[in-house]
């Protein structure tokens, strides 16, 4: 089984590979080359295995951070 987390975005300019993404409230660098589409700061994204994968709406994000019980996820879309 293969397990996602969603992640918020904080800085990531086009054309790097690596962008910081906040995941549960710690920044981690993140290789976004597989993104077909840019992102911006705020968006987020769905990780595995240090990989952001495609964007999620904040829904989705909520979602999936609810559904694996992580830290914070009642206040996941504040600020």
């Amino acid at each position: 089984m293969c397990l996602g987390l969603a992640g918020r975005v904080v800085a990531w300019t086009e054309g790097n590979d690596l962008g910081d993404v906040e995941i549960g409230g710690t920044v981690r660098a993140i290789n976004m080359a597989l993104l077909e589409a840019p992102v911006r700061p705020g968006d987020w994204v769905l990780i595995h295995s240090g990989f952001a994968l495609e964007p999620m709406t904040a829904d989705e994000a909520r979602d999936a951070m609810a559904l694996l019980g992580g830290p914070g996820a009642e206040g996941l879309m504040d600020g």
